[in-house]
């Protein structure tokens, strides 16, 4: 038996993202970002959440996959987000070389463990 969904509001993914299905940035869940400061005057409830996450982080930056599974969101909902944030100025992402960057089999791998322990 799974257990029920965490997410208090109940707010089905496609609300969250405006009924859109793709980030307009490109966002991977291995991508690491990192918040900038600051703020802006129409952020929705998703945003601040998701920025307040940064807080403990001291400067520095998580990935989409850690993103998604500290707020229980699903991983292409947390893509549109972070993506959105980008946007607005409110983040940064990291930028790296290609061949730096894990496999995204192990990413999906850990998110998953993520998630079983959360």
């Amino acid at each position: 038996m799974s257990r029920p969904r965490q997410d208090p509001d109940l707010v089905r993914p496609y609300v969250r993202t405006g009924g859109r299905t793709r980030p307009s940035t490109d966002v991977r869940l291995e991508s690491v970002v990192f918040a900038a400061t600051g703020t802006h005057p129409q952020l929705h409830a998703d945003g601040r959440r998701l920025l307040a996450l940064f807080a403990g982080a001291r400067g520095g930056g998580l990935s989409v996959a850690e993103i998604a599974s500290a707020l229980a969101l699903p991983p292409s909902t947390t893509r549109i987000l972070v993506a959105d944030l980008i946007g607005l100025g409110l983040m940064t992402l990291a930028q790296g070389h290609d061949d730096e960057r894990p496999p995204a089999s192990l990413i999906e791998r850990v998110l998953h463990g993520l998630r079983a322990h959360a």
